[in-house]
Parts: structure tokens; C-alpha cells; sequence
């Protein structure tokens, strides 16, 4: 039996950090992309996007999903074939902090490895270094390929394993709503309003939150408020949103669970009725309901 040809699979996008969690923390949103790849026989690459990106990400070899599935073939040693045939229909909105590039990247990840017979399961290690390292950070890319609420971390030095992660369910409770507005934000400029060094205090801080985080997301949503308090990073980069930061503190203020997305500038607040308290102003923002993935990436062949 020869190797599939086509294969289509739909990848959920992920909000990272949290609040606390810079970087290490993560939670699969039901927002998908949709990518088929067909490589039967053509010795070119070319690719159709609708819905978000259409019109503004490339078309050809340089698309985001074809580089992860590229890097996927080299790093498992396999040759990649002549050309592809590849349709997107996206849904995760790009640049606000949903996780679009992850999921891109896991799309990538998985449909290479398909395309040559690998066993999903069995690469889940190898996928995870090729989509974090595309990222920089496991947490978006952890989230969108496993589902459910993730811890990542990093240990650096190790090539073969040097990006972590473990899934954990997330609180049924949970009910996200991302509050995403019209501009966006490039992580690479948010990232460069962050200190090289920070006062120990607000280390202990944030710290103290993030292991909270665990506990809140799982067991006791009640504790969620003060489980996304942070002190690392969010007050630092509220020039480049500062729109964003004001309805976090808005919703903060009315008891809402409520941190920036990723790197911004949209805002998820965790709510347990999926509602948004009337007299917070989201003017500027769509509010969209976005229960926990909890399956992870779907699979087709064929």
C-alpha cells in the first residue's frame, strides 16, 4: 500500500499566557482553520486561501503551512515531493493573539507527516519541536496540537527534546469569550517591550500566580480572578495596546477573570455564563464565544 496523497485536517486556535503564564501556559479555543493538501503528481505549489489571510499571505512555497510541513520532512528525514496542491479556509483571525501562526504550523506538522505514512502518535515529540520551534514558545503551538489546557516549558540544550508540554482538562465551568478588535499586533514588537530583567517581587509574584493557574484552570475556576493576575509582562506592553489593557482592567473590575490573549491585542475573559457584564464597554471589539477544544487537531486521509 502506497503513501496517502491527500489529507485534510482542521486545527483549533489557542490563547497563551493566561495572564501569568508567559510563554509556558496555554488553552485550545474552538476556532478552527482548515487545510487539504493534495502532492499526487504535481511538480509545482500552489495554494488557495479563503476566509482570513485571503489576499494577504502568500500563495506559494513561502506560505507558513508549507514551511512547517518542509521543516516536518527534514526533521524526520524524509525527501518532500516535487510540488502540492494546498486549499486554507481560515477562521482564526491572524495577528490578535488567537494562535493563527500555531495553527498554521501544526497544520503543516501533521499533513507532512501523514503525507509519509508517519504514525501521529508516535511523532507527537518530533511535531511539537518542529511547530514550537517555529515559534519560538510552546504554548500556542502545545494547545492547537494537543487540545485541552497545557503547560509548556523548555530545556535548552537538548536538540531532540528541547520543547515540552503536558495537557491537562480543562474546568468544564470554563466558558472563554475573546474580545478581539480590528487592529492588530505583531508579537516580535510586543516582545520588545519586555525587560531584560524584572524587580524580584513581581517575579515572586507572577510566579505564585502561575502555579495557581494550574489549580484554577482544572479544579477551582473560582480562583480564576486572582489565578491571571500577572506582573511580568502585560503592564510592559500596554503601550502597544493600551485599548486592550483598558478592558482587561475594566473586567477585572467587574469581577471577570480576564487577561491579554498571546500577544494582543485581543482579551479573553474567562466567564462561567459565556456573558460579558452589560456596563463594560467593548466598544472597538467582537465579542466571540469560544468553548475549550477539548478533541485537538482532526485528521482525514484520503
Amino acid at each position: 500500500m502506497g503513501r496517502p496523497t491527500e489529507v485534510r485536517v482542521r486545527v483549533p486556535g489557542s490563547s497563551a499566557n493566561l495572564g501569568p503564564g508567559f510563554d509556558s501556559l496555554g488553552l485550545a479555543l474552538a476556532l478552527y482553520d482548515d487545510v487539504e493538501v493534495c502532492v499526487d503528481g504535481y511538480d509545482d505549489v500552489l495554494v488557495e486561501v479563503t476566509g482570513e489571510g485571503a489576499g494577504q499571505v502568500p500563495c506559494d512555497e513561502t506560505h507558513l503551512v508549507v514551511s512547517a510541513m518542509h521543516a516536518t520532512w527534514a526533521l524526520l528525514g524524509e525527501e518532500p515531493p516535487a510540488g502540492l496542491r494546498m486549499r486554507c479556509r481560515n477562521a482564526i483571525p491572524h495577528s490578535r493573539g488567537l494562535g493563527s501562526s500555531a495553527a498554521a504550523a501544526v497544520a503543516g506538522a501533521l499533513a507532512a507527516a501523514v503525507l509519509t505514512g508517519r504514525d501521529l502518535e508516535l511523532e507527537h515529540t518530533a511535531l511539537l519541536q518542529v511547530t514550537a520551534g517555529m515559534e519560538g514558545h510552546a504554548d500556542n503551538a502545545a494547545a492547537s496540537l494537543m487540545g485541552g489546557f497545557v503547560v509548556a516549558w523548555e530545556t535548552p540544550g537538548n536538540t531532540a527534546q528541547r520543547f515540552n508540554a503536558v495537557r491537562l482538562e480543562a474546568h468544564a465551568d470554563i466558558r472563554p469569550v475573546a474580545l478581539v478588535p480590528q487592529v492588530e499586533s505583531s508579537t516580535k514588537t510586543t516582545r520588545g517591550l519586555l525587560p531584560e530583567r524584572v524587580p524580584l517581587a513581581d517575579a515572586a509574584f507572577t510566579g505564585s500566580r502561575t502555579a495557581l493557574s494550574v489549580l484554577a484552570f482544572t479544579q477551582r475556576p473560582d480562583l480564576l480572578l486572582a489565578a491571571t493576575e500577572d506582573r511580568l509582562h502585560q503592564g510592559y506592553r500596554r503601550p502597544a495596546y493600551p485599548e486592550s489593557a483598558d478592558l482587561v482592567d475594566a473586567l477585572r473590575a467587574r469581577g471577570v477573570p480576564a487577561a491579554i490573549s498571546g500577544a494582543g491585542p485581543s482579551v479573553l475573559a474567562l466567564t462561567s455564563d459565556a456573558r460579558i457584564p452589560d456596563d463594560v464597554d467593548t466598544t472597538g471589539f467582537t465579542a466571540m464565544v469560544l468553548p475549550v477544544d477539548t478533541a485537538g487537531p482532526r485528521v482525514e486521509i484520503g
